[in-house]
């Protein structure tokens, strides 16, 4: 491994020095890398328009394409290239220079999304490739627990091509708290959502299956940080996907059983097994779950209303029973 490095990268250099994790640093380094992306033009940002749709109880956010993105472009030069036999890029292996935030752990890296919604959405991917539809294991909750414990936001995972995934290489994400959010609109149906016989929190207002847990610091915790166990937070992961019946393998090892999305703020986690990636066309993928959608036009807008967006969410879900 490279020696450490705080700087900015040479803009003429193809290769970045490491950057090794230093605990307060990544919120700067997310800033810093983001503004030296968006300056050489690595870094580009969706632009969309805002809409909200009440539906089931509650606000959904629905941002709004201005026009077809980059990110659209190079999915459908993807699909082409897989129909005509060829092998898809992986844009982890080897990642943008211009993309590279830091060093996590010897297993993860922090990477920008280079096609973001959001300022400073970042990726928490692994350093080798691991598929997508792989379980999440220790070593991606200990990467985890590292951000969020420095970045207060939303993190999420698309178990699989039909939970959402667009990339096979296994990388959760993380839209940071800025600019007035400060939740996403299933925050308030998980502070009202009541805990069942087995001690897991079911919304009565979603009418798809799901299962979601608070997140309980470790009352020997003496420091005012948001630093939970990664161990616990895998323990409680594996327990809300049996909670929503998504089989285990033998020690949770190998290919999951079943798509589902993973959501995780500091205060709680959520697992939605997944049935199809799209309805009428819109596709889900974890963020729809948190009550944030996308849509390429104002015709996909028009769809969306027509459906409703709670309506959506259940019928690329599963049932409820």
């Amino acid at each position: 491994m490279a020696g450490h490095s705080t700087g900015d990268f040479n803009e003429n250099s193809t290769e970045a020095a490491r950057i090794q994790w230093q605990s307060g640093s990544l919120w700067s380094r997310l800033k810093t890398q983001s503004a030296h992306g968006l300056r050489i033009g690595a870094l580009q940002p969706i632009e969309t328009a805002l809409e909200q749709i009440d539906s089931g109880g509650m606000r959904f956010i629905v941002r709004v394409l201005a026009h077809l993105s980059q990110k659209e472009k190079a999915r459908r030069q993807q699909a082409r290239a897989q129909q005509v036999g060829m092998n898809p890029t992986n844009p982890f292996l080897p990642y943008e220079n211009d993309l590279y935030v830091c060093d996590i752990s010897p297993t993860h890296l922090c990477l920008l999304n280079k096609f973001n919604v959001v300022d400073h959405h970042f990726l928490i991917v692994t350093r080798q490739f691991e598929p997508q539809e792989n379980w999440l294991t220790l070593a991606d909750f200990e990467a985890l627990t590292k951000c969020l414990a420095e970045t207060d936001g939303l993190a999420f995972f698309n178990g699989g091509k039909v939970a959402g995934a667009s990339q096979p290489h296994k990388h959760l994400q993380v839209i940071p708290y800025l600019d007035g959010l400060t939740a996403f609109p299933i925050d308030q149906l998980i502070m009202l959502a009541p805990a069942q016989a087995d001690g897991v929190m079911r919304s009565p207002l979603l009418a798809f299956r799901h299962a979601m847990l608070p997140i309980e610091m470790d009352a020997k915790a003496t420091t005012l940080t948001w630093q939970p166990s990664a161990q616990q937070l895998l323990i409680s992961y594996r327990r809300l996907l049996r909670a929503v019946k998504i089989s285990e393998t033998p020690d949770w090892k190998g290919i999951q059983t079943m798509a589902y999305n993973f959501l995780c703020t500091r205060q709680w986690m959520m697992v939605v097994p997944r049935s199809q990636e799209k309805y009428a066309g819109i596709s889900v993928n974890a963020l729809g779950f948190a009550g944030s959608l996308l849509v390429k036009n104002q015709a996909g807008l028009k769809q969306l209303q027509a459906i409703g967006p709670m309506n959506l969410l259940q019928q690329v879900g599963c049932s409820a029973q």
